[in-house]
């Protein structure tokens, strides 16, 4: 599986995923709402939405002034299917470094 970078450089800051968890939680939210309850300004959660919504992890409709978002469950599976990949693929490299390490440790006994 490839994994997506500009998809995990969006997940990556900790006050968008901080977001997606409040949107996850509400089920849907504003940038005025969303700022109520983080430590940032409207206008701050307005870009960190607007780099959400360019890797498909919302979905923003209008609502009379403001643009409700929601988050895209297809898209958020997909991040946690490549995050699971990611950790099988360092799950199995830590394994072999255990191997090595161990097989070192063995042979500097003899």
């Amino acid at each position: 599986m490839n994994v997506d970078d500009a998809l995990w450089s969006a997940i990556g800051d900790p006050t968008r995923r901080r977001m997606l968890d409040l949107l996850l939680a509400d089920g849907r939210g504003t940038a005025t709402t969303l700022s109520e309850q983080l430590p940032v300004t409207r206008q701050a959660v307005a870009k960190h939405l607007n780099v959400l919504d360019r890797v498909g992890l919302v979905h923003a409709t209008p609502a009379g002034r403001e643009r409700l978002y929601r988050v895209d469950d297809a898209q958020l599976a997909r991040a946690v299917a490549q995050l699971g990949a990611v950790g099988s693929t360092w799950d199995a490299r830590l394994q072999r470094i255990k191997r090595i390490a161990e097989g070192i440790q063995r042979n500097g006994r003899k």
